[in-house]
């Protein structure tokens, strides 16, 4: 046993020895019996852009801690610091070297790859280690429960990088990382996140951690002889520049490409002031991320002191970088929580740990490590620490990570960043600070994401597809069904594929700013029709790269591949034999159906009877004998059919109705006239079967395409028996089981098929016809894998086909219709209803309904003053004064009002005849006065 191990026992007993004493004078190492020094412990690679500075930055903080005795009581912080030269293997021994017995806690590791081995050590020997730099999102607090991350967790670093992935609309990515647990593990984080929007990482390339020159080239040319344009960069500081030089080389950095770094370059940038003009070059144009740390005082303060102290120790032209920072807090936090841990009593004193003295004593020295016996209450107290450092709010969550994460968007232009923008896990990509933020309500809605314009690399201000083909050379593979029918769509006899499909495909293609290689690959066997849903599983699994044919859009269809912009409009219809329909003596009742009859022949006797009320009183045309007066009404009513009438209307409230209603008749007219010139001259085709409604309420067989999804639709909506649909392969089958019809064996009562296919089976075929309406909506499309640049790329093709007329050229081309596929309109189209007409007949309706209404009340002042003017002795009882209104009523209105004027005249002339038979008046007693 050596004399150091001597000594620490010796030690050991005399403190024992001392806190016996103490407890049985009833004091404890409690708050007032605090030792003088604590001792940590800080493992940290000197010669690292982070090393350097956050050696600084726990130096400054040790000694502000030391100065103000309202910390730690009078207690002053001894550190102990140890140069792992970044090797997981000599941070073990310098780890080892200070679990001595004296140290209760360790600032560091620096780097994941040794906090992954020294963490398992500090766990079994129950010390604190806080790290402000490993970031690795795999060290977590239920594997390794004594570390505690004093900065941010990677997990919040990839997610940052994937919404900024998912906010420019990418897919595919590029990971370039190092090869260790720090670089792989952060991959797998950014590899779940992208998967949450539906974006992957199409290829990794991992660089060694000895940094070979050569091992980069090589990782970056594969890289490049693939299809993504995205790269996505995590590297140590030190060496990410010489992936760009090496790039740069290669010529992955100039237009068309994009480069999003962790927060490696802009601690690069911060800290080394002298970068070469070629090293800048090269990184124009990238994203990087930040650590975002909110302004303060504390923080204003310290950053202005930043060059004094590199001054005093010697450290020249080192910049303040974020992981400066954390440093800096890390110590304050184990400061603080020190403090609380003596505030609860805690004391300083350490065992040996008897697995390790009885297994491996006396081996490489582990007999010398302890235990700290209140390790868990000093970790305890320092995840309880809630204060404001340099860097901002100091306060753990449950998961143990640091509240508010939030980083800056930075964009590489000129010798410096621009700031694009903030991501935090609160609110998203935002321009604003995240701090501003905290105080409303979380909206991480798609249309509040937003950043400020990037300057590309390239100098571009257009964002980068973001995706090229490959190098290697490889051509798509494109599978075609082979069609046994419709060869106008696809026909794959001969070397060279042709059809309308495939025109549309080629000039798509060709449409594009950029060349495709592909290759037509024909899929089926020639004699069946091939099951469409077996193809696109198959370009799910990656055996085809797309389909090009008849491929009907169905919601089914679309969650197993993505589908262009439809090139073709189509939806199922029902196509049935019909028959032609003989022109008969009854034809030309034909334009209006029985009801539209029955309605307007009861208008032509309303109007013909208001138009009488309202004339009769005054015009001697609507007079005479009762049954003259009916013949008029008919009479009037129907020649107005013709315009005809000779009866003249003299009424106000008569020529009102009257021109409405020959409005009416004119519009009744011209509709008449056309769809019965229409029924004469087109030809009139009939068939049982009136849709699609008609065959699901009956047993009919129906015939479908065979491998189409008529059969899952009709199934699946309609609830119409599998049993009742007939799987057909070709045209001939068609034209063969209609004619059969659903009494014989085989033969169906109708077809339900795509109209595109339809359209041409009956461009021939006038004993057929489509019966109904199409009963649903869908396109033909292209098909490719799920999240597929080319997809989208294609559609833009398709729809600028379509506006420049080419798709239509194409169309008329190989799909133009002959002379049985225009014609049969139907009887049922032709034939107007009485909901086309609706409108007019209520327009007339109340027009007849006020003139009569106001003719009323006209009728009802006039025998108001009709009855003043009659006298005393003719009035009567009430119904001698209906007979009264009755007759005033049918009485014409001019004999009336020359009876009235004279009755007046009568009675002024008898009252002066009165006046002068008795000039002079008398008194009751008979005295003349």
């Amino acid at each position: 046993m050596g004399l150091c191990t001597v000594m620490h026992k010796v030690l050991f007993v005399a403190v024992m020895v001392f806190s016996n004493v103490l407890s049985s004078n009833g004091i404890g190492l409690n708050d007032t019996a605090r030792p003088k020094v604590v001792r940590i412990g800080a493992l940290l690679n000197f010669n690292t852009t982070v090393g350097k500075v956050a050696k600084v930055a726990i130096e400054a903080a040790v000694e502000d801690v030391n100065s103000n005795d309202a910390i730690l009581g009078g207690t002053k912080l001894n550190v102990t610091m140890q140069d792992t030269e970044n090797s997981g293997f000599l941070g073990m021994l310098d780890a080892l070297g200070m679990m001595d017995g004296e140290t209760v806690a360790m600032i560091g590791p620096q780097t994941s790859a040794t906090a992954h081995v020294v963490s398992q050590i500090a766990a079994e020997i129950q010390i604190p280690m806080l790290s402000f730099g490993a970031t690795d999102p795999t060290l977590s607090s239920l594997q390794y429960p004594f570390f505690v991350r004093t900065t941010q967790n990677d997990l919040f670093q990839m997610a940052a990088i994937a919404e900024i992935i998912g906010y420019y609309g990418w897919r595919d990515v590029t990971a370039i990382y190092v090869d260790d647990d720090h670089g792989r593990n952060g991959i797998a984080a950014l590899g779940d996140r992208l998967a949450e929007r539906r974006c992957r990482i199409s290829h990794k390339a991992p660089i060694s951690t000895s940094l070979s020159s050569e091992n980069i080239h090589n990782e970056l040319k594969t890289a490049n002889s693939e299809e993504s344009r995205i790269f996505v960069l995590l590297a140590y500081a030190d060496w990410g520049l010489e992936v760009f030089r090496v790039a740069q080389d290669i010529g992955m950095t100039g237009s068309g490409y994009v480069w999003l770094v962790t927060d490696w370059l802009a601690t690069t940038f911060d800290t080394n002031s002298s970068i070469s003009p070629e090293a800048i070059g090269g990184v124009q144009g990238a994203i990087t991320l930040r650590m975002h740390t909110p302004d303060s005082q504390q923080k204003t303060k310290f950053v202005s002191g930043w060059s004094k102290l590199t001054r005093d120790k010697m450290v020249n032209d080192t910049g303040l970088n974020t992981y400066g920072l954390y440093a800096y807090d890390t110590v304050w936090l184990l400061a603080y929580g020190i403090d609380a841990f003596f505030k609860q009593g805690g004391t300083i004193s350490f065992s040996q740990d008897p697995k390790v003295t009885e297994q491996h004593g006396g081996k490489l020295g582990v007999d010398e490590v302890r235990i700290f016996n209140e390790g868990d209450l000093l970790l305890h107290s320092i995840l309880q620490v809630n204060t404001t450092g340099v860097a901002g709010p100091i306060k753990f969550d449950s998961d143990r990570n640091l509240i508010h994460p939030a980083y800056e968007v930075m964009n590489v232009n000129g010798t410096g960043f621009k700031r694009i923008g903030y991501w935090s896990n609160y609110s998203g990509l935002s321009v604003v600070p995240p701090e501003t933020l905290y105080t409303k309500p979380p909206n991480r809605s798609s249309s509040s994401q937003e950043l400020d314009n990037v300057t590309w690399p390239g100098q571009t201000k257009q964002k980068p597809r973001g995706w090229v083909f490959p190098e290697n050379g490889r051509e798509l593979r494109i599978a075609v069904p082979n069609n046994v029918i419709y060869q106008e769509l696809v026909s794959l006899k001969g070397a060279d594929p042709s059809g309308y499909c495939i025109d549309v495909f080629r000039a798509a293609l060709n449409a594009l700013p950029y060349p495709v290689p592909y290759k037509l690959h024909a899929f089926g066997d020639g004699i069946n029709k091939p099951k469409i849903s077996e193809l696109l599983q198959l370009i799910e699994a990656g055996v085809y790269d797309a389909a090009v044919g008849d491929l009907a859009i169905t919601n089914n269809r679309t969650r197993i591949v993505d589908f262009t912009q439809p090139y073709v409009e189509s939806g199922l219809v029902v196509v049935a034999p019909v028959q032609k329909l003989n022109s008969n003596s009854l034809a030309f009742l034909r334009p209006f159906t029985p009801m539209m009859w029955l309605v307007t022949g009861i208008f032509f006797l309303v109007v013909g009877v208001v138009v009488w009320i309202l004339e009769h009183r005054v015009n001697d045309d609507f007079r005479g004998p009762p049954k003259r007066q009916i013949a008029t009404i008919i009479w009037f009513s129907f020649s107005t059919l013709f315009f005809s009438q000779k009866q003249n209307t003299v009424s106000s409230l008569g020529r009102f109705v009257l021109l409405i209603w020959l409005f009416v008749v004119l519009i009744l007219n011209s509709s008449y006239t056309a769809s019965l010139t229409s029924i004469l001259t087109v030809e009139q085709l009939s068939s049982p079967i009136k849709g699609i409604e008609s065959l699901v309420t009956s047993n009919d067989r129906i015939g479908f395409q065979r491998g189409s999804f008529a059969e899952n639709y009709l199934a699946e909506e309609y609830n119409i028996a599998r049993s009742r649909l007939v799987a057909l392969n070709s045209d001939e089958d068609y034209e063969k089981a209609l004619k059969d019809g659903p009494q014989k064996e085989g033969g169906v009562a109708a077809v339900i098929d795509e109209r595109a296919y339809i359209e041409l089976f009956l461009a021939d075929r006038c004993d057929f016809s489509i019966v109904g309406q199409e009963f649903s909506k869908s396109g033909w499309g292209f098909a490719f894998p799920r999240d597929s640049p080319l997809a989208v790329d294609m559609s833009a093709a398709i729809l600028q086909l379509s506006e420049g007329g080419e798709l239509q050229r194409t169309h008329d081309k190989w799909l133009q219709r002959s002379a049985c596929s225009s014609e049969g309109a139907k009887e049922s189209i032709n034939r107007l209803h009485l909901k086309s007409f609706w409108g007019l007949f209520l327009m007339c309706g109340v027009a007849c309904l006020l003139a009569l209404l106001l003719y009323l009340i006209r009728i009802l002042w006039k025998f108001s003053n009709y009855s003043e003017d009659t006298e005393p002795s003719s009035r009567g009882t009430s119904s001698p004064g209906l007979q009264t209104f009755i007759s005033f009523v049918t009485e014409k209105e001019a004999d009336i009002s020359s009876r009235s004027k004279k009755r007046r005249m009568e009675r002024a002339s008898n009252k002066v005849r009165g006046g002068e038979e008795s000039p002079n008046c008398t008194f009751g007693n008979g005295n003349e006065v």
